[in-house]
C-alpha cells in the first residue's frame, strides 16, 4: 500500500499550486490525474497564452452563493504573489488590456512553472490514473486507484468544474463532495456563448458572423460589461457576453448597447443639420463595419437620407442602437465554457484553511468550489490562492 501525507485529486492550476506549496513545507505529496498531461486548460486558456492572472483582481470580481468566502485566500495569495513566482521563473508577459496579463510565448511557460516548482519541491505527480472508490479511516483516507491502494492523511479535491470535457473535466469532484455529505449547489456553464434561434435573428447573425464591434455595453440582472461583441453562426460571442452569460438565466432579456460612447440623438441630430441629404446606411457605415450598417438598416429601420427623417424616427433608431433587447435562446453549455458556475457550497468549507466543515481532512479547491471568476485571469488567480490557502494546513 503507497501512503503519502497529502494526496490531491487533479492535475490543474489548483492542484498544482497546492503540490508545490505542500512539498516545499516538507509534506510528502502525491497527485493523481486520470488524464494523460497535466494542465491541459492552462495550455489551451488565453488562446495558447494563458491569460494568469488580473492587476486589479478583487473580491468583487467573483460570483458565490458567499460572496465574501473568496476574501480570506485571496487576501493571502495575492496576483502580485504569483508575478513574483512569474518573474522567478524569468517567465515575460504583457498586459493585454483591463489589467489581464498573457505570457509572452505560450501557455506552457505557466504549466512548466508550476512542474518545476513541484519537482524542487519533490511532490510526485502520477498521470493516466483514475480514483474508483475513497474510504475515510481513521487518521485520514484511503483510495482505491489504478495505482492500487493509497492511505493519506489529508485528501484535497481539485477535480475542476464540467466545463469543455473533451480536455477531460467530470463531475468527479462533486461525487466526492455528495460522498462526504456535503451539499452542492446547481451547476451551469459560464463565461459561454449565446445561441440564437429566432429566425430573424439567428439570420443576421450568420449574416454578421466572424464580425466584432467594440466596446458595447452588455447588461442583464443588474450588471452591465462593456467590452467586444463577436457575431456567430450560433449567436452571439466575445468577451461582454461572455462575463454576462455567467449572471444570465434562462428566459432573461439581454440589454446590448452597440455604442455606449456616443451621445446617438446628438450625433443623429448633428448628422441631420449638417449632412441631410447621406443616407442612414451610409452614416452608420462609420459606425460599424458597412457590411453591418447595412444589415442593421434592412432588419430594424427604413433607408433614406436623413433630412426625411421627423425627430420622432429619430429617437426610435437612438433607442434601437443603444438598447438592442433580445432573449437568447440559450448557451453553447459545457462544451465552450470556460468555467463552470455553482459546485460545493462554500457554507460547509472554511474560508481560512479550504477544509470541510463535515470531514476533518478534506479539502477542496479551485472550480470545484462554489467560486467563479470573471473573465480576465480571475480564475486562475482563484486557482493559485485557493491553492496556496489549503497547502498551509494540509
Amino acid at each position: 500500500m503507497l501512503q503519502t501525507d497529502v494526496l490531491i485529486i487533479g492535475a490543474g492550476a489548483a492542484g498544482l499550486m497546492c503540490a508545490a506549496t505542500a512539498a516545499a513545507r516538507g509534506r510528502r505529496v502525491l497527485v493523481l490525474d486520470h488524464a494523460n498531461k497535466a494542465g491541459k486548460k492552462i495550455l489551451m486558456s488565453g488562446g495558447g497564452r494563458c491569460n494568469f492572472t488580473n492587476l486589479y483582481c478583487e473580491p468583487g470580481n467573483f460570483l458565490s452563493g458567499n460572496p465574501h468566502f473568496c476574501k480570506s485566500a485571496l487576501a493571502r495569495f495575492t496576483q502580485w504573489d504569483f508575478i513574483g513566482l512569474v518573474a522567478k521563473h524569468g517567465v515575460p508577459y504583457h498586459e493585454k488590456k483591463l489589467g489581464q496579463l498573457f505570457c509572452d510565448n505560450k501557455s506552457s511557460d505557466i504549466l512548466e512553472l508550476l512542474l518545476a516548482e513541484c519537482a524542487e519541491a519533490g511532490a510526485e505527480i502520477r498521470l493516466n490514473t483514475a480514483v474508483q472508490r475513497i474510504e475515510k479511516r481513521d487518521g485520514g483516507f484511503l483510495l482505491h486507484s489504478d495505482l492500487g491502494e493509497v492511505a493519506c492523511q489529508s485528501l484535497v479535491i481539485a477535480t475542476g468544474g464540467l466545463s469543455i470535457p473533451t480536455l477531460g473535466a467530470t463531475g468527479f469532484g462533486y461525487q466526492v463532495a455528495r460522498q462526504f455529505g456535503h451539499e452542492l449547489l446547481p451547476t451551469r456553464a459560464g463565461l459561454v456563448p449565446f445561441t440564437i434561434t429566432e429566425p430573424q435573428l439567428k439570420a443576421l447573425c450568420t449574416e454578421l458572423s466572424g464580425t466584432s464591434v467594440e466596446d458595447c455595453r452588455v447588461s442583464c440582472n443588474g450588471q452591465s460589461f462593456v467590452e467586444n461583441i463577436l457575431f456567430t453562426h450560433r449567436g452571439l460571442s466575445g468577451p461582454a457576453i461572455l462575463q454576462i452569460s455567467s449572471y444570465w438565466q434562462p428566459g432573461d432579456t439581454l440589454h446590448i448597447d452597440l455604442l455606449p460612447h456616443i451621445d446617438l440623438p446628438e450625433w443623429l441630430a448633428s448628422q441631420q443639420r449638417e449632412r441631410g441629404n447621406s443616407e442612414l446606411k451610409t452614416l452608420l457605415a462609420e459606425l460599424f463595419t458597412k457590411k453591418m450598417a447595412t444589415l442593421l438598416v434592412d432588419s430594424w429601420f427604413v433607408n433614406k437620407p436623413l433630412k426625411q427623417y421627423t425627430p420622432g424616427e429619430l429617437k426610435a433608431i437612438a433607442e434601437r442602437l443603444s438598447d438592442w433587447q433580445l432573449v437568447p435562446a440559450g448557451t453553447e453549455g459545457y462544451r465552450t465554457a470556460e468555467v463552470t458556475l455553482g459546485g460545493v457550497n462554500t457554507d460547509e468549507v472554511s474560508s481560512k484553511t479550504l477544509e470541510s466543515l463535515k470531514v476533518p481532512g478534506l479539502y477542496f479547491i479551485g472550480e470545484v468550489l462554489d467560486v467563479t471568476g470573471h473573465l480576465g485571469g480571475f480564475n486562475f488567480q482563484w486557482a493559485w490562492a485557493s491553492g496556496y490557502a489549503a497547502a498551509q494546513y494540509v
